[in-house]
């Protein structure tokens, strides 16, 4: 790959070459300042809810610095000149940081938590990379990147002595993604971009790269799906809070989807029947139905009765509440006024049914 630097025009040189030599001289203090705006980052998230798979940070090579540096603008007309005529002033990507979250809403965490350090950081720039790419229709790795001012920074203020200023001040830039992000924006960097040459490209290496990103987004957001079913499960299970809200047919359907989504659901399930059949036993709080809905009890009443149709939810419930209290559950609901004749006999049947399952499994 032929970098910036070989291309540089000549008249270009002497000004690029000497910011690289002061590069070079300031460096090993900037390399503190790395250091330093890491550690305070890090400490962030101390005491947080929020724990980043880890935060790194980097300082951007002579070689890498001697390139950016050499980017040029032309207006075609007049001579070119530098992008950036002040490069050790001019690039805020010097000193980089890496958060790494596991889950794409902890991206959004993270960026707030660090935004609101105000006696820190003063946030100068705050924007989703390729977030175009997702209102375009396109595939690309998302990451926030956060330009950060350091305040009054004593690491900051021994770098900026070398270059002649007392200030505390300094700006970096800091990437927050997810690991899967991370990854793929590693690997194309890599082969994309740092290894590219033109006479070994192919047009077919877009294409994977598209499709690996697609890949990764469903991905992600079937992360991001589990991770919001764990959380409302185990909150079900929390007697303080989501536990304690008292069964309604709404709330038992909402509960039952959650914890069984697999089991069949008919147009015509009767969720106040399932609620009278609860309430029948004392069971009236989300914990209680949680702690009913275990699923190795699902898997032995469907092993015990092998319905010939695929019951329903309030069908299947009725046989859970069976084989947990047996002839209790019968006495409490055969005679149910919407129960209708037959009931009682349905249900001596089944529990005969669940007694020889037993018998046999002992």
């Amino acid at each position: 790959m032929v970098s910036t630097w070989e291309e540089l025009d000549e008249r270009l040189r002497p000004a690029v070459q000497e910011s690289v030599s002061e590069f070079e001289r300031v460096r090993p203090a900037l390399e503190a300042v790395t250091r330093e705006v890491r550690d305070s980052i890090q400490e962030i998230f101390t005491g947080t809810d929020l724990r980043p798979l880890f935060v790194t940070a980097r300082t951007k090579s002579v070689e890498s610095f001697r390139d950016k540096a050499s980017r040029m603008l032309s207006d075609g007309d007049g001579p070119p000149s530098l992008v950036f005529p002040d490069p050790l002033r001019n690039l805020t990507d010097l000193v980089g940081v890496r958060v790494i979250t596991t889950l794409p809403h902890e991206v959004d965490i993270a960026a707030n938590l660090i935004k609101r350090q105000r006696h820190e950081f003063d946030c100068r720039g705050d924007r989703e990379k390729d977030i175009g790419s997702i209102e375009s229709g396109t595939y690309g790795y998302s990451s926030r990147h956060l330009i950060l001012r350091t305040i009054q920074n004593d690491a900051v203020r021994t770098y900026q002595q070398l270059l002649g200023s007392d200030s505390g001040s300094y700006m970096f830039e800091t990437q927050i993604r997810t690991v899967l992000a991370h990854a793929w924006s590693e690997i194309e960097h890599d082969i994309r971009f740092k290894s590219f040459n033109p006479k070994a490209w192919s047009p077919y290496f877009d294409r994977q790269f598209t499709a690996t990103a697609a890949m990764l987004e469903s991905v992600e957001s079937t992360f991001a799906d589990l991770h919001s079913r764990y959380e409302k499960v185990t909150g079900f299970w929390d007697p303080e809070g989501e536990g304690s809200v008292e069964l309604t047919p709404d709330r038992i359907r909402e509960v039952w989807q959650t914890l069984l989504p697999h089991v069949d659901r008919k147009s015509d399930d009767n969720w106040r029947w399932a609620a009278e059949l609860l309430s029948a036993h004392g069971i009236t709080t989300t914990t209680a139905l949680a702690s009913l809905l275990q699923a190795d009890t699902i898997t032995s009443v469907r092993r015990a009765l092998d319905h010939r149709y695929s019951p329903g939810p309030d069908r299947l419930l009725d046989d859970v509440l069976l084989w947990n209290f047996g002839e209790r559950h019968i006495e409490l609901t055969a005679n149910a006024p919407e129960a209708g004749t037959s009931r009682r006999d349905s249900l001596l049947r089944r529990y005969r049914q669940i007694r020889n399952f037993r018998a046999r499994e002992d």
